[in-house]
């Protein structure tokens, strides 16, 4: 399925957030994730299933000064 992450167009064949952030290599613990808008807590990313045309935001702490 075609989803958007981070405003780019990706192809993925997860169905669930969980598993598209593994599939995407992006297994750190320090991300956050929105889902059409929607925080998504790391405990219920599980159980979040994606469909075409989602649109998935990933936040991850930067360092700077």
């Amino acid at each position: 399925m075609q989803i958007i992450v981070n405003a780019e167009p990706r192809e993925i064949r997860a169905e669930t957030l969980d598993a598209a952030l593994q599939e995407l290599g992006l297994t750190s613990p320090a991300i956050a994730t929105a889902l059409n808008g929607q925080f998504v807590s790391r405990a219920k990313r599980v159980d979040t299933t994606l469909t075409d045309g989602d649109r998935l935001e990933i936040l991850a702490p930067m360092q700077g000064g």
